[in-house]
This record gives C-alpha cells, sequence and structure tokens, in this order.
C-alpha cells in the first residue's frame, strides 16, 4: 500500500475538492485523482461520492479516512524515532475547554504553526473532563483542562500546571445584594453558567450540596461574554475569572461579590501521555506559551 495515495485521499476529504487538494500537495489535478483510484482499486471499494460537492467520502470512506490518518500519524511517529533530528511533521491532536480557547489559544496556534510548519494541528474543544478522558485514551495527544484547587493533578498523566486563578462571584446591582454575602444569601436567585461539564459549575455545585442548597441553574449560556450580559440584565448570579471579568464590556455593570463560604481558585493544566519524540519539542513550545500569555492576562 503506497502512502502517497492514503495522503492524497486524505487530502481531498479535508478540502472537498480535487483541485484544492493538488494545491495542497503540490501536485497535479490527475496526479491526485490517480493516487485517488489507486488506493480505490487496491480495496476494492469506492472511497469518494463524487456527485456530492464539495467532494465527501463513502461510509466505506470515513472508515478508510480515520485510519489512514492513523497510520500516516504512525508513520511519522516511526520517523521520529529512527531520525531524532527530524523536523516534527503529521499531526499534533490538542483539546481545550471553550473559555481557555477563546482567551488563550490564538498566540500559541500562531506560535507552533511559525515554529513548525510541517506539523498540522487539530484542535478539539470539550469540557475539562471529557478532554481529559479523550487524552487517557489516546484520542488527543495533549489537552489543557482546568479544574478546582481542591481537584488533584491528573492521576497517570504527565501534567504542568499553567495557571492559578480565583473565581469571582458576580451579580447585577439591580438585584439589591450585599457585597459580602454567604451562599444561604444567593440561594433565592438563579445561576447563569456554563453546561454541565463545566469546573467552575461542578466547584459551585459541590459547594452548595455541602450546606443543602439547590444549585438553581436559570440559564446555561455558552461562552463568557454572553453569560456575563446575561447577569448583567440581571437574569442571575455568574461565575467568572479576574481576567475574563477584566476584558469584558459588561464590567462596569457588575458587583463583585465576596461569597464568604465559596472561595476557590481554578488551577489550569496542560496534560498528556509520554510523547513520542515528534511532539516533545511542540508541547514543550505550548506550554510555554500558554505561560506567557496567561501570565499577560
Amino acid at each position: 500500500m503506497n502512502t502517497r495515495d492514503i495522503s492524497a485521499f486524505i487530502a481531498v476529504v479535508d478540502t472537498g475538492s480535487i483541485v484544492q487538494a493538488a494545491a495542497a500537495l503540490h501536485l497535479t489535478q490527475p496526479g491526485v485523482t490517480r493516487r485517488v483510484q489507486s488506493l480505490e482499486l487496491l480495496l476494492g471499494v469506492e472511497l469518494l461520492d463524487r456527485q456530492s460537492k464539495p467532494l465527501r467520502p463513502t461510509a466505506a470512506g470515513r472508515e478508510v479516512y480515520q485510519k489512514g490518518r492513523q497510520l500516516l500519524h504512525a508513520q511519522a511517529d516511526l520517523m521520529a524515532l529512527v531520525h531524532a533530528d527530524v523536523e516534527p511533521s503529521g499531526e499534533l491532536r490538542l483539546g481545550m475547554p471553550p473559555f481557555l480557547a477563546e482567551m488563550a489559544l490564538t498566540v500559541p496556534v500562531d506560535c507552533l504553526r511559525e515554529r513548525f510548519p510541517r506539523l498540522g494541528l487539530r484542535i478539539a474543544a470539550g469540557w475539562s473532563s471529557s478532554l481529559l478522558e479523550q487524552v487517557e485514551q489516546g484520542l488527543l495527544d495533549v489537552a489543557a483542562v482546568v479544574f478546582s484547587e481542591c481537584t488533584p493533578s491528573p492521576a497517570g498523566l504527565i501534567a504542568h500546571a499553567f495557571n492559578r486563578q480565583a473565581i469571582k462571584v458576580v451579580a447585577s446591582p439591580t438585584l439589591g445584594l450585599r457585597t459580602r454575602v454567604g451562599l444561604k444569601d444567593l440561594a433565592a436567585f438563579p445561576w447563569v453558567l456554563s453546561q454541565n461539564g463545566c469546573g467552575m459549575r461542578s466547584a459551585l455545585r459541590r459547594a452548595l450540596e455541602a450546606q443543602g442548597l439547590p444549585c438553581d441553574v436559570g440559564v446555561e449560556a455558552f461562552g463568557a461574554d454572553l453569560q456575563l450580559s446575561l447577569v448583567a440584565r440581571g437574569a442571575g448570579i455568574g461565575l467568572v475569572t479576574p481576567d475574563l471579568l477584566a476584558a469584558s464590556v459588561y464590567r462596569d455593570r457588575l458587583k463583585v461579590l465576596s461569597v464568604s463560604d465559596f472561595k476557590i481558585q481554578v488551577v489550569a493544566w496542560l496534560v498528556h501521555r509520554a510523547l513520542p519524540p515528534r511532539l516533545e519539542a511542540p508541547v514543550a513550545l505550548l506550554l510555554q506559551q500558554l505561560k506567557i500569555v496567561m501570565a499577560k492576562r
């Protein structure tokens, strides 16, 4: 089996076009077509639905696409094992929670692309618990995860802490709450929070349950700006990290509450299993840039 045929097929699926795949691979269009046809002849199945625009894989093609990516990934690992000085190539599969990606992902990604142009990035968004499972299962190479300070660093994985922040509780001044309150004082109000899986929401729920108080989520909203806009309008009480609060256009319309029985910090970790040599330098650069970005914020 010719791995160049697999690369051509994967490029066609990724771009949805023979023309764009040819440009990405620096080949002619007939050259890409021949490689895809050669792979189809070898496997005895059609891999592309040629009636669709953009081009899409058939059912068999989707499976070959996934296995093909794994094969090319393994090939890159093999080359890196025998050539320690080889430039990192293949793919780095990175996971990151939505709010962290929103504020800290752009600069590290630009640095990775500039420093390692042959290394592709595949970025998945998700909540920390889900990302952690994907790293453990080998579905992601590395992930940034955020947990409360009382959560131990992930067992069985290599973990690097790169940021620590205190959770802020915010509300609209129109709710008439005092600056200094306890969780019982907030029990009559709904919360504006992220979906289940968010580390800050989990920490709040545990603190409320410890006192026998309900966690009444009035609004589930995706993204810090949307949450803070709703809190500013009096839709409920919110949770936010200091950097996101400082960057928000709604900060002057929010009141920061000092909650006597809910003072907790969240810690951001970059976690991964033992890395193949080709990914050691890229992950080290990623960690360095995350530390720089978060320190500036």
